[in-house]
């Protein structure tokens, strides 16, 4: 009989889609475990792409993306962070912000080479090494005085000659921790003395709330050179609530960039005409709503974490951006049984956290982008059951 394949067949299937299938065949969930918010993607937005529809933006386009849209992304580094940037070059839109990592990856990596993933971390980075017939090596990332950070022996001893990649998500989801500029030059250093490609994932750059909420946070293009290793992976889903929109882009070295362009051709050719388009208006016309979103998030974390730091055995380390809590749950050993016992108990469906890798066991994330409509009550019965059948599971005991 024909096999699948062993690089298909090594992909764990997502535990958060695992624990999502068993909630989507129940009623009235209250859905804090995927990664997204609940409010629609402001008018604005959408009203552009119906006038993109209208004009004509349903062909193909460039694989690197329409030209207007690089441009405008070259414009934003230039007015965000001071970077300047060759559009034409150097950014190529995708299909999502998975996308990017997808075709970001596939280009530096060669069957059996090795690449190393700063851990508890959104699992399809690993998944895609994976599937490129690469090796995973997973750095967990202590924590210390309620704050995460980097191992950097560990990531020493971790190199061999096999290595070819770095990965890091900062902010990180699911920790909502965020590199520093001293930690970020010292990831760059790293990469740089092992010749190693440095792959940056900040989706959420302008979730962040240290500071006014929404200034972005210090990207790695900043320190970086234009000859560096160094790929950054973008998306519009989280900063403009357009998660099933399917638009991200990539900023690498020119060669990378070029590479990518033409693999696009063969993974997805192209986002979407008119998406594109609508992402141009975000881009544009875009920083008052992500100024009062990432207003309102920095409320809701401090809600969420107001309730969870009444619970007795669980330990919640301040996220300073994205939208989640990680909170450490003491006597947890198998948190996707505990949150599929949380889900049927009481219709709350948070995420576990066996399904970020290695150091997420014994956690559990928590989205706290949704409206206070839904936080409120989902928040009360998650306490009530940390404080009851929660804490009897906990102790062994059947519930």
């Amino acid at each position: 009989m024909a096999q699948i394949s062993s690089s298909a067949a090594a992909v764990q299937y997502s535990r958060i889609r695992e624990l999502a299938e068993i909630a989507m065949g129940m009623p009235e969930v209250y859905r804090l475990y995927f990664g997204e918010s609940n409010l629609p993607t402001p008018e604005f937005i959408k009203n552009a792409a119906i006038q993109a529809l209208h004009d004509g933006f349903t062909y193909y386009t460039s694989n690197a993306g329409l030209p207007e849209l690089r441009a405008d992304l070259a414009a934003y580094y230039a007015r965000v962070h001071g970077v300047p940037l060759e559009a034409g070059k150097r950014i190529v839109v995708t299909t999502s912000g998975v996308q990017a990592l997808n075709v970001g990856i596939r280009c530096v990596l060669n069957p059996g080479d090795e690449a190393l993933i700063l851990t508890p971390a959104w699992p399809n980075g690993t998944s895609i090494v994976q599937m490129c017939n690469a090796i995973p090596r997973q750095i967990a990332q202590p924590l210390s005085n309620g704050r995460y950070g980097i191992d950097f022996q560990r990531l020493e001893r971790a190199v061999t000659p096999k290595t070819r990649l770095l990965l890091y998500t900062s902010p990180s989801n699911p920790l909502g921790w965020v590199a520093t500029v001293e930690e970020q030059k010292q990831l760059l250093e790293f990469a740089r003395r092992h010749q190693l490609w440095i792959m940056a994932d900040e989706v959420y750059e302008r979730l962040y709330y240290v500071g006014e909420p929404g200034g972005p946070v210090p990207s790695l293009l900043r320190l970086a050179q234009p000859d560096d290793a160094v790929i950054v992976v973008q998306s519009f889903s989280k900063s403009y609530c357009m998660t099933g929109w399917r638009v991200g882009w990539l900023v690498s070295r020119a060669d990378l960039a070029g590479r990518a362009t033409e693999l696009n051709e063969f993974i997805i050719s192209h986002a979407p005409s008119f998406a594109q388009r609508a992402a141009q208006t975000a881009l544009r016309d875009g920083e008052p709503f992500i100024k009062e979103q990432a207003a309102k998030l920095k409320e809701n974390r401090d809600y969420c974490m107001s309730v969870l730091r009444t619970i007795p055995g669980v330990t919640v380390p301040q996220p300073d951006g994205a939208f989640y809590l990680f909170p450490k749950v003491d006597g947890l050993t198998d948190s996707f049984n505990f949150c599929k016992e949380m889900l049927l108990a009481t219709h709350v469906g948070i995420a576990p956290g066996v399904a970020f890798g290695e150091g997420g066991e014994g956690s559990v994330r928590i989205c706290y982008a949704a409206d206070r409509s839904v936080l409120e009550p989902a928040m009360e019965r998650l306490r009530l059951f940390f404080t009851g059948a929660g804490a009897r599971l906990l102790q062994g005991v059947t519930v």
